[in-house]
């Protein structure tokens, strides 16, 4: 949802959009040198906003504080704010299991009755991130995937640590499926997503073994807190998603006691076999990569329908840059894609005329 920005943010934004609207070529040469790594070459469209970013000042997500941080993606947000997209908008709330929590519900126009609805948790390491930094994301992906999207604002650490997000992320699923059809959904049809730290509490909501959403849409989620791997030291720093940045998120979020807590590492769930179907993407030039993608070989390993898509040549959080446009909005697309045709093909095995068993009994349905 755009709100009033300050003349500088303006001349910010408007600074990335002229870079972006440039021929190719030019923006080919304004992002500099061939960047290779891991036999994977950095997409033209991040080297570029690498270098703004850094022109900026800002070089990496942590930025010294708690509340910088949070002030820092609050004004991302807005800079990268693309062309309003055709969805209705309402503003809600979800019961917690420590009050209400903000939600916001977006309806594609003209969207059928009885259509799909996910519940979207937002990324930002448990600590930063609201309603209004991905609000622009919700909006794409209820658009291009012609379903409803409720966007759930948990609560967030320092001030409410692990596991409070993941109490709220179970509550929201809970009630989303109890109020589907009363939204105007298929309560049969209720899928799970988000990105990054969202995507971590939206895998921890498909595995836990009382719920099983219809599907769950997994960008590059964070999924183990118990070990490093080896793109962690790859990329540990000059692809905005520092080694800092991790570490920082994760000590505010959850202490070294739970950090094997499934809850938290949910790659270390011991049985799988009812996660639903799952898409999960992970982005070549991230330090969570190689655990993202350890945890798409155990679902497979358990049987459970997964599309891995490694969109190699991007950086982590690509899918908040999706109005950047190029290879920014083509990844986000195919996610969208995903969640459109998972969906679709879960309603279309529905049998006729029979009564819908509740969520955690229903089978997955393969992507």
């Amino acid at each position: 949802m755009s709100t009033p920005i300050s003349g500088l943010l303006r001349l910010k934004r408007a600074a990335l959009r002229g870079a972006f609207a440039l021929p190719f070529p030019v923006q080919r040469m304004l992002a500099g040198r061939t960047v290779i790594v891991d036999d994977q070459e950095l997409a033209v469209e991040a080297k570029l906003l690498l270098r703004f970013l850094r022109l900026d000042g800002r070089d990496e997500l942590w930025a010294g504080s708690v509340a910088d941080s949070r002030a820092a993606i609050d004004e991302s947000a807005q800079i990268v704010d693309g062309k309003p997209v055709p969805v209705e908008r309402l503003e809600t709330a979800v019961p917690g299991p420590r009050g209400r929590l903000p939600a916001r519900l977006y309806t594609p126009v003209a969207l059928a009755p009885g259509s799909g609805l996910m519940v979207f948790f937002h990324g930002g390491g448990w600590v930063i991130g609201n309603l209004r930094t991905h609000d622009a994301l919700c909006a794409y992906l209820a658009h291009s995937a012609q379903v409803r999207v409720l966007s759930v604002d948990y609560r967030l650490a320092p001030e409410h640590p692990f596991p409070a997000a993941v109490d709220d992320a179970r509550a929201s699923y809970d009630h989303a499926v109890r109020v589907a059809e009363s939204l105007g959904a298929d309560p049969e049809a209720v899928a799970v997503g988000g990105d990054s730290a969202g995507a971590n509490l939206a895998a921890v909501v498909a595995a836990s073994p009382d719920r099983q959403p219809a599907f769950a849409l997994l960008l590059y989620p964070r999924v183990d807190f118990s070990a490093r791997r080896r793109s962690h030291d790859l990329f540990r720093s000059g692809y905005f998603l520092t080694a800092r940045s991790i570490e920082n998120f994760e000590k505010l979020y959850v202490d070294a006691e739970h950090e094997s807590d499934p809850r938290a590492s949910v790659l270390l769930t011991t049985d799988l076999a009812r996660f639903p179907a799952t898409y999960l993407s992970t982005a070549g030039f991230d330090p969570l990569r190689d655990e993202g993608e350890a945890f798409a070989a155990r679902l497979a390993d358990a049987g459970v329908p997964v599309v891995l898509s490694r969109q190699l040549d991007l950086i982590h959080g690509y899918a908040s840059l999706f109005a950047l446009g190029g290879r920014f909005e083509q990844a986000t697309a195919e996610a969208a894609d995903a969640l459109r045709t998972a969906l679709a093909l879960r309603q279309q095995t529905q049998p006729e005329g029979t009564q819908p068993s509740p969520p955690r009994h229903t089978p997955p349905t393969p992507c």
